[in-house]
């Protein structure tokens, strides 16, 4: 009988070597011949699923928002606040300051694409931004569900704060990764915003 390849799980293989790869020496010295070479295949076939670096690249993203977001449903996972979504964006925050090996390896490689798109129009023509666009309608979808529920202030826009909440969260995670910050200090700072954010500005000292 012929040998039933799992394309998902070659493609996965190799996803997961130019994962590693960028871990190490950031996208910007990454071939696909190197990726060949961590993923233990020919060149050939890694060319067979992803066309060009510029492709692989995107998918490698796409693979970490995923888990990422995995992740992030897990801290939810056995608690009973998990309809409170202000506790949702709190886990958030826990979530997305990188901490640990897996969510700085993510800040790493995004941070990586994003600077090579600045000055690739070929890399820059691949749609790396989807992925915190699709995290800003979360944050968005969140913050007007607190407005609805009364704990966010009918004063504030849930676009800009959404938009305020991604953009911060970015810039602590790059001072936790140039060690400006450590990971705690980075979570205390951006709840501490949050704190704000949920108080009426009547209330603010």
């Amino acid at each position: 009988m012929p040998k039933i390849v799992n394309h998902d799980k070659r493609r996965g293989e190799i996803i997961d070597a130019l994962i590693r790869l960028a871990a190490c020496t950031g996208l910007h010295m990454i071939t696909m011949r190197a990726v060949a070479t961590e993923a233990d295949v020919s060149l050939r076939l890694v060319q067979y699923y992803f066309t060009d670096k510029a492709g692989l690249m995107h998918a490698a993203l796409r693979k970490l928002e995923t888990d990422s977001h995995q992740r992030w449903a897990e801290r939810l996972s056995g608690d009973s606040t998990t309809d409170n979504s202000r506790k949702i964006l709190e886990s958030f925050i826990t979530e997305a300051i990188p901490d640990d090996r897996q969510s700085r390896t993510f800040h790493l490689v995004w941070l990586s694409y994003a600077m090579i798109a600045m000055t690739d129009a070929f890399m820059a023509s691949h749609p790396f931004a989807e992925g915190p666009k699709r995290l800003e309608r979360q944050l968005y979808d969140l913050f007007v569900k607190c407005q609805l529920d009364g704990s966010l202030p009918v004063e504030a826009d849930p676009a800009f704060e959404a938009t305020r909440l991604i953009t911060l969260v970015h810039g602590l995670g790059t001072s936790v990764m140039i060690d400006h910050l450590d990971a705690s200090s980075a979570i205390a700072t951006a709840h501490r915003h949050l704190e704000t954010v949920f108080t009426p500005e009547t209330a603010r000292i």
